[in-house]
């Protein structure tokens, strides 16, 4: 299968497939004796893996590290069940610090929605984001609008 049609079949472009080529996720096709790709009938399958594994948040790097495993001849299941485990934590890890930043963000919009451009001093870049030394900045916990 030439690559134009496995751009069609796969859904992906011709340089993407290149590049899955290049980066060692895609092995590099025979040619014929024109020169050009000839994929085998597996490959639709393959970039159907690689396009599913990064929807679900795998790197290049570890889609890669499955296949290898699988191309060796082993069952990567232990492997990918890691690289989720990683990942779910990973995931936790970020939202935890996004609900924190989020409430900070609830008590500067609190403090925007009470401030008085007007009694700004002149020698205070920003009331909003610097409080005044008597008060303390918006709480990081159990702050909600």
């Amino acid at each position: 299968m030439r690559i134009g049609d496995l751009a069609a079949t796969s859904g992906l472009t011709a340089k993407t497939i290149r590049f899955y080529e290049q980066s060692g996720l895609l092995p590099e096709p025979p040619r014929t004796p024109g020169g050009y790709r000839d994929y085998p009938a597996h490959s639709p399958a393959r970039l159907a893996f690689i396009r599913d594994a990064q929807g679900a948040g795998l790197t290049l790097a570890e889609i890669r590290s499955v296949l290898v495993l699988r191309d060796s001849g082993q069952a990567p299941c232990a492997h990918v069940t890691t690289l989720i485990s990683v990942r779910l934590d990973d995931i936790e890890r970020r939202l935890a610090e996004l609900a924190k930043t989020r409430d900070a963000l609830r008590g500067l919009a609190r403090r925007a929605a009470a401030t008085d451009p007007a009694a700004c001093a002149e020698d205070d870049i920003c009331t909003i984001l610097t409080p005044p030394v008597d008060q303390p900045p918006p709480s990081l916990a159990n702050d909600h609008l």
